[in-house]
């Protein structure tokens, strides 16, 4: 996160101090990142507000330039400016259409994160950073090169977040249930497959010096599991990586971070694996 040189904010008319640019003069105030602000309207003319915005923010000595486009919808207007922009965060806030729905992201927010190249940071709630826990989710028992690349990249997201906000992070990782049925009698037990789970995640602790306090390892699935600690760590952001299935679905996230995504009462960071954020990039400049 210390990387990034520029962030795009997608900034709402009708919530102009929203808390999507809170969260980027936060991470920008620690980074120097230049900030671009953007709204998607195509019928009405926002520059007076805009100029209200920059003017503030270059008085508080932020970088900041501004931008109104439409392309066709909103995800795509959004792909667009941050391509264009070479941002390499992208920051918008959740508004629920209602309170039926309070919780279920809108399909503009998921088109976002399964097309954005980058990664997105929706913004949930208005709980503050400072201070907070910030919650890294993992799948510890996955190993393979592409997941264990994708979990340092989570963690060390994690590690960027606690810093500028002085938080702290803690690691939650699911293991799946015993099944009766599974050929190695080691999954037959919960006590062996937590066990195994704990051997394997001693090397990750040791890789990211995480303590026994700061991870949580239980069973269950993950999207059960992952909301269950948000809320009782109370956690401001939680940080969570996104693996393609294959071929063209590699722009589809899995479902775990689908109902994830929905059921978390926090700030979420969506991170993607650098394969499918390249992929991404090919299918946004072939446009």
């Amino acid at each position: 996160m210390q990387a990034i040189r520029s962030i795009l904010v997608v900034i709402e008319p009708e919530h102009p101090e929203s808390l999507a640019l809170k969260r980027a003069k936060l991470i920008a105030g620690v980074t120097q990142a230049h900030l671009h602000l953007l709204v998607c309207d195509r019928k009405h003319d926002h520059s007076a507000m805009l100029s209200v915005l920059k003017a503030a923010l270059l008085e508080d000595g932020y970088s900041v330039t501004t931008e109104q486009a439409w392309n066709e919808s909103l995800h795509e207007t959004i792909v667009d400016v941050q391509q264009a922009e070479g941002c390499g965060l992208v920051i918008k806030q959740h508004f629920p259409d209602s309170p039926l729905k309070k919780a279920l992201l809108t399909p503009a927010d998921w088109k976002l994160l399964r097309n954005c190249p980058t990664p997105v940071l929706l913004v949930k709630t208005s709980k503050p950073w400072t201070g907070g826990v910030i919650l890294a989710a993992i799948d510890v028992g996955n190993t393979d090169g592409e997941h264990r690349t994708l979990h340092a990249t989570i963690v060390d997201h994690g590690y960027d977040i606690a810093s500028l906000a002085k938080a702290h992070l803690h690691v939650v990782s699911a293991h799946p249930s015993p099944m009766l049925s599974a050929s190695d009698p080691t999954l037959q037990l919960s006590q062996t497959i937590e066990a195994r789970y704990r051997e394997q995640c001693k090397a990750f602790q040791a890789e990211f010096d995480i303590d026994d306090e700061h991870l949580h390892i239980e069973e269950g699935p993950a999207d059960v599991l992952i909301p269950f600690i948000v809320h009782k760590l109370q956690a401001a952001v939680t940080v969570i990586g996104t693996v393609a299935r294959s071929g063209l679905s590699g722009a589809l996230i899995g479902n775990t971070a689908e109902v994830v995504l929905d059921a978390v009462e926090s700030d979420v960071l969506v991170l993607k694996p650098e394969t499918i954020m390249d992929h991404l990039e090919e299918i946004v400049t072939q446009h």
